[in-house]
């Protein structure tokens, strides 16, 4: 007798033959054989083509025969199917633990229906997205029902002013589904985008206790999340990402609409069009939802013709193509080239340029647009049959990989078994023809993509231009005198030294096997980048640092084809390699960073720290907050390349220190608060969030405060963060998760991951080095201390260098109302009356402490003057700026607005504690002593200095030091 699985291919037929028994230990069950067209065939070709499917069926058996005695698979999933379904699993709830489970059932079973007919090829694509679609909008709608009649239960019932009327009327959430929801594209295995608003402000009724309506949706959206997000014994249902909100994850969890609208007004940015382009309403008020998205389509769509949006798509593709790069997903079929996502750029510029004056464009599901674009002649009708074709293939086996395992993933498989499921679901008779049907599609879309989006100059190299001697000595055509000779006739400084340098590189070993592609780039790059070198100043000392990139690239030359293809980026490269040998380093160690050299005006223009919040947004949109190792290496390159940005621009002249220094801070301002969020959530979605008195649960209550450098907004390039760590939750209250533990110990594990997540070396390095010993008693407190405990600390137990410490202490990070608790402590700290003599005394004696243990011994302050610790050095000023601060903060309380010494000097000043004249010669002396450290940190000099050198401004602080310090 035939087995079932003989017509599979071999290596699934093994597999299948090997686990049959084990899956239907009593034979092959008659629900199944009941079910029309069911034969013992079919479910062997269904368990070949998916993981899933087999295991649902091993694991809960009663569930799958449940299942098909409600619905046969042989019929479509319709929503009303899914609609009834829901009310089958919601008659079972009677608590939100039992929500949470009856969601999670609801999944798997509806997970099942719609994977086996996809993989089966019983449905179509339409099919299979419409129904994934329809299934999170019955969860998001469901979970909201339930969860709001609940809450106003405990709340009361939020009113305001009617979006539609003005008349006072019941509030009801509003659920905005944006990217593949919104358009009713959902995968088979994808989170979900989603957006809360409310109609208007006001507060509810009836209820324990009248809380704002906004309280009450933020509340409830948490519980949504935790519905929805939350992984129990049963699961998960999707997984939540709320980061297209206004202002991300640092923005309130639910706004209303007029907060939403005067936000896209007036600071939406050009990629939140992009995404809006999608956004639909899929769960609470429809009606008021129409309302919002009628208010917010001038912001997607203009009145004019758009051109502009080419731009934008340009830089968000310049963006993904370097993750690309950094992550090695050329195997990607979403963000690879000629993947789903190029086709869906294509579509949506058109959208977004032709939009508003074309009604037609105004739709969200793309093989609609693209028919649209065909008959406005927008596009030729072989391009829409070739997208539209390829789109079709590319989703079909996105469904086919996520499908295998009901896993998250666009990445192709490179294992034997693997690539005989996906080529069994496409349809194929061996994985050799599923990928070259696919390589065929991927280079037609790309072919469209760079037809209509990519940038003009791509193929615009500088070789044509290139003097032939150059490729002739890179080559060895010409003998080493002649070799030496030209050098030398070109500007290079040691010519031997240089050119037994390129004899080392043409010996390297990865350089004599390199593939016959890798090494023709080579040869065409060397000769590029050795006239380039002759155009700077000193060419073979920079040789010398620019050959370390070389040898970091020669396994991935796909970086030598962009500086060949883009010869404005490898001049910039010469002359910051020329400039600097810190850059040189940071280009070495991270090739990715030549990236940012394509664009000289952002290279030497660094953005404002709205610019670098927005940039980091749209960067960590893609990464799962649960995926913390590339969320780990995604932040550090954000940081390296915008700390090259400052380098650059402050070599060229474009950066005064002052403004150095405010970038390098806001870097890390940007980073710290994203960290927060990433650890934050990862603990949300394991523990719940942390309860208050009242039984809310709360989104933060924490908060990072910088000391030091950071606190001062005087960072370095390479400044490690002084950081303490507050809270104002209550720690003898617990999480509201399915596995709660005590706030205290909640804010303890968040303060550990930031940590690990700031101090992990990873490929990338270290993110920043954190120091913790400024937090109450040092290495010896907690991590993390509550406010209250913070506060009585300061006020009992800190020590003088403590609260000279505080004057330089700032909120960085964190939740808004902790930081503005923080504040009030640190004034009434440092506003304390104190006894002026014995505190000078303290900060004296503790000054010469340091200057003992880390200035120059004194055999050598002749020769050497170490600019930071030495006397007539920085650490003099900031111990008399910190002194003036503690001995007169309580005359003087408006001194504490500031927390750097600038400022702090300026204001000494204006409060007439020191002359004016002195706080600006002080001042002046401060900035030239920083400037020197900033500039020598580029060269990868530390802060020594020749003896004789800053002799006024040394006399100076000696002068000022004795007057001060000494002499009252």
């Amino acid at each position: 007798m035939s087995e079932p699985w003989n017509s599979l291919p071999p290596p699934l037929a093994d597999e299948i033959s090997a686990c049959w028994a084990s899956v239907f230990p009593d034979g092959f069950p008659e629900w199944f054989s009941n079910e029309e067209g069911m034969t013992e065939e079919t479910v062997a070709s269904a368990f070949a083509r998916s993981l899933f499917l087999r295991q649902t069926v091993e694991r809960h058996p009663e569930q799958v025969e449940s299942m098909m005695a409600s619905h046969s698979l042989a019929e479509p999933t319709t929503p009303e199917y899914l609609a009834q379904r829901w009310q089958h699993y919601l008659g079972t709830v009677n608590g939100e633990s039992e929500l949470h489970a009856a969601l999670r059932q609801f999944r798997r079973e509806t997970q099942f229906r719609i994977i086996w007919r996809d993989l089966m090829r019983w449905a179509d694509l339409a099919e299979t997205v419409a129904a994934t679609s329809a299934f999170a909008d019955t969860c998001i709608q469901g979970a909201l029902d339930w969860l709001y009649d609940d809450a106003c239960e405990q709340s009361g019932t939020p009113w305001g002013a009617d979006p539609v009327t003005g008349e006072d009327a019941i509030q009801k959430m509003v659920v905005l589904g944006m990217g593949k929801l919104g358009g009713r594209e959902l995968n088979v295995s994808s989170d979900i985008d989603l957006i809360f608003a409310f109609p208007s402000q006001g507060e509810t009724r009836d209820g324990r206790r009248s809380i704002d309506n906004q309280t009450f949706f933020i509340r409830l959206g948490q519980r949504l999340i935790q519905a929805l997000d939350q992984i129990t014994g049963d699961g998960f249902v999707f997984r939540v990402d709320m980061r297209l909100r206004p202002y991300g994850q640092s923005g309130a969890l639910a706004l209303s609409f007029a907060a939403l609208e005067a936000y896209y007004q007036d600071q939406g940015r050009d990629w939140e069009r992009y995404a809006m382009v999608k956004a639909r309403v899929v769960a609470g008020d429809q009606a008021a939802g129409q309302v919002l998205m009628d208010s917010l389509k001038p912001f997607v769509y203009r009145k004019y013709i758009d051109f502009s949006a080419f731009e934008s798509l340009r830089s968000m593709k310049s963006m993904i193509s370097r993750e690309v790069r950094r992550k090695g997903l050329e195997n990607n079929i979403k963000l690879g080239s000629g993947g789903i996502r190029e086709i869906e750029f294509v579509v949506q510029a058109f959208q977004l340029i032709r939009g508003g004056r074309d009604r037609e464009l105004q739709r969200r599901e793309l093989l609609v647009i693209l028919s649209e674009l065909e008959a406005l002649e927008l596009l030729p009708s072989q391009v829409v049959k070739e997208l539209r074709e390829a789109y079709v293939f590319l989703r079909n086996l996105e469904h086919a990989l996520q499908g295998m395992e009901d896993k998250q993933t666009q990445i192709l498989p490179d294992d034997e078994l693997s690539q005989a499921r996906v080529a069994l679901i496409m349809g194929f008779d061996c994985w050799q023809d599923c990928s070259d049907e696919l390589g065929a599609h991927r280079e037609r879309v790309a072919t469209h993509f760079a037809n209509i989006i990519a940038t003009e100059d791509e193929d615009q190299t500088a070789s044509a231009t290139l003097d032939e001697g150059w490729q002739e000595l890179w080559l060895e055509e010409i003998d080493e005198t002649h070799a030496l000779q030209w050098m030398e006739e070109h500007g290079y400084e040691a010519a031997s030294e240089s050119y037994r340098e390129l004899c080392n590189l043409r010996d390297n070993r990865t350089v004599r096997i390199m593939q016959t592609q890798g090494r023709k780039r080579l040869n065409q790059f060397m000769p590029m980048l050795l006239a380039a070198l002759a155009e700077v100043e000193n060419p073979s000392e920079t040789l010398s640092r620019v050959l370390q990139l070389v040898e970091a690239i020669l396994r991935r030359t796909a970086y030598m084809v962009l500086l060949l293809e883009n010869p404005g980026a490898c001049t910039q490269l010469v002359r910051l390699c020329s400039d600097s040998p810190w850059i040189a380093r940071q280009l070495a160690e991270t090739p990715l960073l030549l990236d940012e050299l394509l664009n000289a005006e952002s290279l030497y223009h660094p953005p404002a720290k709205e610019e670098l919040q927005d940039d980091l947004r749209q960067q960590m949109l893609r990464i799962p907050y649960e995926d913390l190792e590339e969320q780990m290496e995604s932040l550090r390159h954000f940081k390296k390349a915008h700390i090259l940005r400052v380098a650059a621009s402050e070599l060229k002249g474009t950066l005064p220190l002052m403004k150095v220094s405010d970038y390098l801070t806001w870097i890390a301002e940007v980073v710290l608060d994203h960290v927060v969020d990433v650890a934050f959530a990862n603990l949300v979605s394991r523990h719940g969030y942390p309860l208050r008195p009242d039984g809310s649960a709360c989104e933060m209550d924490f908060a990072i405060i910088g000391y030091g450098k950071l606190g001062g907004i005087e960072l370095g390039y390479t400044s490690d963060l002084d950081l303490v760590f507050v809270h104002k939750g209550d720690p003898d209250l617990s999480t509201d998760g399915d596995k709660p533990i005590d706030n205290a110990v909640f804010y303890t594990r968040l303060g550990q991951r930031i940590v690990h997540i700031l101090n992990t070396q990873t490929p990338s390095g270290q993110l920043y080095e954190v120091d913790m010993r400024l937090r109450p008693s040092g290495n010896s407190g907690l991590l993390v201390s509550t406010l209250q405990a913070f506060g009585k600390y300061q006020k009992h137990d800190a020590w003088t260098w403590e609260h000279q410490a505080l004057a330089r202490a700032r909120g960085v990070a964190g939740c808004p109302e902790t930081l503005e608790a923080f504040e009030a402590i640190r004034h009434e700290t440092l506003c304390e009356p104190r006894d002026r003599t014995s505190l000078r005394q303290e900060v004296v004696n503790m000054r010469e402490k340091m200057r003992a243990s880390l200035g120059t011994p004194e055999g050598r302050r002749d020769r050497i003057f170490h600019i930071k610790h030495d006397a007539g050095g920085i650490v003099d000023i900031e111990f008399m700026v910190q002194y003036l601060m503690l001995a007169w903060c309580s005359e003087h309380p408006e001194l504490t607005q500031w927390s750097d010494n600038i400022r702090q000097m300026e204001a000494l000043g204006h409060a007439g504690i020191i002359p004016v004249e002195d706080a600006e010669k002080l001042r002046a002396a401060y900035i030239a002593l920083r400037s020197t450290i900033h500039r020598r940190a580029l060269q990868n000099l530390n802060s020594q200095v020749d003896g004789e050198a800053f002799p006024e401004e040394r006399a100076y602080i000696h002068s000022m030091w004795k007057k001060v310090m000494l002499d009252r």
